[in-house]
């Protein structure tokens, strides 16, 4: 086959998939998980079911992509915050700002809702990506350490999991304002005493 033609038989491919884990997504935050099964999505996509089940087997795998693309935007976003502009200590913030936002919109609209948490959050993905997120933060804490502008009475390993476990939180605040108080705050438990 001609290069063009396997070109353009991959992004069809992709265009589906695409549409497959956007669907579900919506079918889900729509009627809750229970209600959705792969008859209802291989209609709302506008597919035949045997088409959806050459691409997925059930609705978790299906939901579990969704929640791997998600989380693999997320990771990509903090990386290009970390590698930006600025001296370590913003950048830093800009990061923890950011995965603080990313954790208040954990339950919103365009996550399919709070009954997924221990389905998806059990996969081997979020297992490697939370490592990759602490390893991205500790890589900035060091970065900050190098300037003398980081406390030294706690390991970097230490401050990363402080970092992460209290901007958690931040999925259970009100407001973006206090969303920027948490990060304010979680910031002045790092810097170096004076």
């Amino acid at each position: 086959m001609p290069k063009l033609w396997n070109e353009t038989i991959e992004a069809h491919r992709r265009d589906v998939r695409e549409a497959i884990l956007d669907t579900t997504a919506e079918l889900v935050a729509e009627h809750g998980l229970l209600s959705v099964t792969m008859s209802r999505i291989a209609e709302k996509t506008g597919i035949g079911r045997a088409t959806l089940y050459k691409y997925f087997p059930d609705v978790e795998s299906i939901l579990s992509a969704w929640h791997q693309r998600k989380i693999s935007a997320h990771l990509a976003e903090l990386t290009e915050l970390r590698n930006g502009a600025g001296d370590p200590g913003e950048r830093l913030e800009a990061v923890l700002a950011a995965y603080a936002r990313l954790s208040r919109g954990r339950f919103s609209h365009a996550h399919p809702g709070h009954e997924l948490a221990a389905v998806l959050h059990r996969s081997a993905h979020v297992t490697q990506a939370h490592k990759h997120l602490r390893d991205l933060i500790k890589g900035l804490l060091n970065d900050v350490a190098a300037t003398g502008k980081l406390r030294d009475d706690v390991a970097v390993d230490e401050l990363a999991g402080y970092c992460l476990h209290a901007l958690g939180a931040a999925s259970e605040l009100p407001s973006e304002a206090a969303v920027d108080r948490l990060v304010a705050v979680t910031m002045a438990g790092l810097r170096a005493a004076v």
